[in-house]
C-alpha cells in the first residue's frame, strides 16, 4: 500500500499536514495479480471482482487473499469515513458556538439600544419645555432715529437698478526700446 504522491527531491523535508486516509485520494496497492491503482472504493471494487473470478476458477487460496486485500481497504475507507464524519461534526459543533455567540451579542446589543432609547426618552420627559412668553426677553435699544424700523438692509431690499458698466482700463504696452533708454536716464542726469 503505497501513495500515488511520492516525495518529490526539491522539498526540503517540508512538513505537510498528514489527512489521514481521504476516501479520494488515490492508492497503488500491490497485490498478487500485479497492481491495483485507484480510491479505496475503486480498489475494494477490484479486488471483489478478482476475488469472483478466482472463486469461478475453483481457486480458494486466491479467493481468500483476495478478499482480505478488499477488507483491508474496506477497513481504511471506514476509518477515512469515521474520520470526515467527526471532522464534520466537529465543525458543525463550532459552528452552532459561533452562532449562539452572535445571537447572544445580538441580544445584548438589542438591550443596550433599548435602554439608551428609554434613558434619551427619560431625559426629554425630565426637561421641562420652555414657554417662550415666560422666557427672558432681550433688551430694546433705547434710542432709535425716527426712520429706522430695526431691519437690515439687504439687496433684495434696494430698489433695481442696473449697476453701471465699469469701464476696462488697459495698461499700455511697454516699448523695449524704451526700457532700454530708462535705465540710461539715471546717469545722464550725474
Amino acid at each position: 500500500m503505497r501513495s500515488s504522491k511520492s516525495r518529490s527531491r526539491g522539498s526540503k523535508n517540508r512538513s505537510r499536514p498528514n489527512n489521514g486516509n481521504n476516501q479520494n485520494r488515490v492508492f497503488d496497492s500491490s497485490g498478487p495479480e500485479g497492481k491495483v491503482r485507484g480510491t479505496p472504493q475503486q480498489i475494494i471494487d477490484k479486488y471483489n471482482q478478482l476475488a469472483r473470478d478466482a472463486l469461478l476458477a475453483n481457486d480458494r487460496v486466491a479467493v481468500e487473499n483476495f478478499q482480505q486485500h478488499a477488507e483491508h481497504y474496506t477497513r481504511m475507507l471506514a476509518d477515512s469515513l469515521r474520520e470526515a464524519e467527526a471532522k464534520r461534526e466537529q465543525h458543525e459543533a463550532q459552528n452552532r458556538e459561533r452562532q449562539q455567540q452572535r445571537d447572544a451579542e445580538r441580544v445584548e446589543r438589542q438591550e443596550r439600544d433599548a435602554a439608551r432609547a428609554d434613558e434619551r426618552k427619560a431625559n426629554q420627559t425630565e426637561a421641562k419645555p420652555v414657554d417662550p412668553a415666560s422666557a427672558p426677553q432681550p433688551e430694546m435699544a433705547a434710542s432709535k432715529p425716527a426712520d429706522d424700523n430695526g431691519l437690515v438692509e439687504t439687496p433684495e431690499s434696494k430698489p433695481a437698478s442696473k449697476p453701471a458698466p465699469r469701464k476696462r482700463t488697459r495698461k499700455p504696452k511697454s516699448n523695449p526700446l524704451e526700457q532700454a533708454e530708462t535705465p540710461d536716464a539715471p546717469e545722464a542726469a550725474e
